[in-house]
């Protein structure tokens, strides 16, 4: 099936460069009729599965697959900007260097995130075409500006990582006993605003200097400020995957998407239990030119069970509700006002990862999103 192209027209009088949308149009992208597939199986077997294949897929599992299919899209984006300089064949030794200031192996990791992000995106819109469903593209998108640094391919993109307001309550809350899903909140490890998390250019941040674990010049705490912002990111991307993929598969009536939802799940969650582990050794410095602060999270004020670095691995918490039922190590948020479809693409604005994308993306995000979080679970023939 020939490949289309999300887009959307902002609404008259709307401004193209905007950060936000006026409001949210509504409108179906779910066409397209199910195809049947061929393999080398017993005649009966064969039969089935392509009576199988024929079948239209559930409107809900398409809205579900093509929401993650644009996730995945964005993901990809912002992890080929990591990828391109800080990598394991990046192009920017200092911010390598920086990176690998948190650990050793932080290029490779990089390398293998991107690698698996782009095989999700990949994977979703090859299904998506095989049910005879419209892809995902958003490469009419692609128009925010690269990084002027050393390393960085000069391409338009869909994701800024040069201006971002990250989250960091994901550290705190997982190690907290109490669940968001039950109205907790939870206070920054780190308050990161308008920090970038890839060098900017040349002048700002040498490629070929010295990073130092302890860094000595103004350009060198910069570069490592930089990196301690990217870790921490890295994170609260993956973290933000791992509860929206729990959250899509309580909404998928296939047994076939259910199987995909979960496992391209389980490889979120195994990005981020390594990423907040890697997080948790950004180097104490204070960026000279943004202020931004990176503490020592093991020392006072900080420090215990909310701080401590070595705690990665989810404090059990309350879970469901139920007076007999102990607490028990979850992915929280599961609920869709916490880290569905529609609060993945608020918490991304929020971050500035979207900044200086038009009013059209946001738009055609925002349906996107709306539309899988509509999705209801149905009683399926596999049931």
């Amino acid at each position: 099936m020939k490949e289309t192209t999300l887009q959307s027209t902002p609404p008259l009088g709307a401004d193209c460069n905007s950060q936000q949308p006026s409001f949210i149009r509504r409108r179906s992208f779910l066409q397209g009729l199910g195809v049947s597939g061929a393999m080398l199986l017993p005649t009966t077997l064969l039969a089935d599965h392509d009576n199988h294949r024929r079948k239209k897929l559930p409107r809900g599992d398409v809205a579900v697959l093509r929401f993650l299919a644009a996730a995945e899209l964005i993901e990809s984006d912002l992890w080929q900007q990591y990828n391109e300089l800080g990598g394991v064949k990046g192009g920017n030794a200092a911010y390598m260097a920086a990176i690998e200031n948190l650990d050793e192996d932080m290029p490779q990791y990089i390398a293998d995130n991107t690698d698996d992000e782009l095989s999700h995106a990949a994977f979703l819109n090859a299904y998506l075409e095989s049910r005879g469903e419209q892809p995902v593209n958003l490469d009419a998108f692609r128009t925010l500006p690269s990084s002027m640094a050393t390393g960085a391919k000069q391409i338009g993109r869909l994701t800024n990582l040069q201006n971002l307001n990250v989250d960091t309550s994901w550290y705190t809350r997982y190690r907290s006993e109490e669940n968001p899903d039950f109205g907790a909140t939870f206070p920054q490890a780190v308050h990161i605003v308008g920090e970038p998390a890839i060098p900017l250019n040349d002048a700002d941040t040498p490629p070929d200097m010295m990073q130092p674990l302890v860094p000595v010049t103004s350009q060198q705490r910069r570069m490592q400020a930089i990196a301690n912002t990217a870790a921490f990111h890295f994170a609260f991307i993956e973290q933000g995957g791992s509860s929206l993929y729990t959250i899509m598969s309580l909404k998928v009536t296939s047994l076939e998407v259910l199987r995909i939802v979960v496992s391209i799940g389980g490889t979120e969650v195994n990005h981020f239990a390594v990423w907040h582990d890697k997080a948790g050794n950004a180097v104490n410095v204070t960026d000279p030119e943004t202020g931004v602060v990176f503490p020592d999270l093991n020392s006072p004020p900080l420090g215990g069970e909310q701080f401590q670095t070595n705690l990665i691995f989810p404090e059990p918490c309350d879970f469901l509700k139920g007076e007999k039922l102990p607490p028990c190590s979850v992915i929280r948020p599961t609920l869709d006002k916490n880290g569905g479809a529609v609060a993945t693409i608020k918490a991304f604005t929020e971050d500035g990862l979207f900044m200086g994308q038009s009013g059209a993306f946001f738009e055609a995000a925002m349906e996107l999103a709306v539309a899988a979080d509509a999705a209801r679970r149905e009683r399926g023939d596999d049931d």
